[in-house]
């Protein structure tokens, strides 16, 4: 029972996982750049979330969807303003633009909220159980792993059978050739990344119902998130998804065997995989 208990948990918190990583993998692979502020996108969800609840007490129902809205918004302007000034040919500048800005939201966060740490209260959801007696499972990590797959799938959905996902694999694929038919590739980059950054303020509202975090605690979520890529594969929405849920197992079994080992196994793993499978887990393999 222990066991099957552990490999519950190691699924939900590998949702989660799989959450970090969404939007930092939507991010490549539309416009090739690796977000280096993405972790800070993540803890900037989460005080977002711990300012509106200050100000104003709402339920959660609601305060997921303004938290997403409102970093949706953070993004669309991070990319506008910053982001699609820098972007060509050569990744450099786009890479050292995103880390000056995670180190500038990090002091910012400093600024605003201090250093110390917080937690989002859940209520009821920290504590309810659903299943049989002899296997009660929690609500909160439960539901923090359907949500996950429902927001894969949306977006599976969305970049592979809409006419906004068309424009967005166009953009992608050809950028200047797309201009030539009236799409503007900058006001489709600035609403992936704005994707991007909502995903990641969901994300980060859900770590803070799980555990505490501070504004130094975005580069841990960025480490995960680039495994998560890694060890699942560039190349399509699902592979992160799993890449989350075998990091997060990793995760879980390790601890339960060696409390003492952190993310050390995790790390292990990537590098396993980078050895025998370089374009990871479900990635397309690049011929030549």
């Amino acid at each position: 029972m222990i066991w099957f208990e552990t490999l519950f948990s190691g699924l939900t918190l590998g949702g989660l996982y799989a959450l970090f990583g969404l939007g930092l993998s939507l991010i490549f692979g539309v416009m090739k750049i690796a977000n280096i502020a993405h972790g800070e996108l993540v803890i900037a969800g989460a005080f977002l979330a711990f300012a509106v609840v200050d100000l104003l007490p709402v339920p959660l129902w609601l305060l997921l969807p303004l938290v997403t809205m409102g970093m949706f918004a953070v993004g669309y302007a991070l990319q506008s303003a910053l982001v699609n000034r820098v972007l060509g040919d050569d990744p450099l500048p786009p890479l050292l633009l995103t880390f000056g800005i995670s180190i500038v939201a990090q002091n910012l966060l400093v600024e605003i909220f201090g250093a110390d740490n917080r937690a989002l209260d859940p209520g009821w959801l920290a504590t309810a159980r659903i299943g049989p007696v002899w296997f009660p499972v929690g609500l909160l990590p439960l539901g923090t792993l359907i949500l996950t797959v429902v927001l894969f799938g949306v977006l599976h959905l969305g970049i592979g059978h809409t006419r906004w996902g068309r424009i967005v694999r166009a953009t992608s694929d050809d950028p200047a050739l797309v201009g030539l038919f009236g799409v503007k590739r900058r006001r489709v980059f600035a609403v992936v990344m704005g994707v991007s950054a909502a995903l990641a303020a969901l994300a980060g509202v859900l770590l803070a119902m799980r555990s505490s975090v501070t504004p130094f605690s975005g580069v841990e979520r960025l480490l995960i998130a680039f495994e998560v890529i890694v060890i699942g594969g560039l190349g399509s929405i699902w592979a992160s998804l799993l890449g989350g849920l075998a990091l997060g197992l990793v995760h879980v079994i390790s601890f339960r065997l060696d409390p003492a080992s952190g993310l050390l196994y995790g790390h292990i793993l990537l590098l396993v995989i980078l050895l025998i499978r370089p374009e990871g887990l479900a990635g397309r393999k690049v011929t030549r």
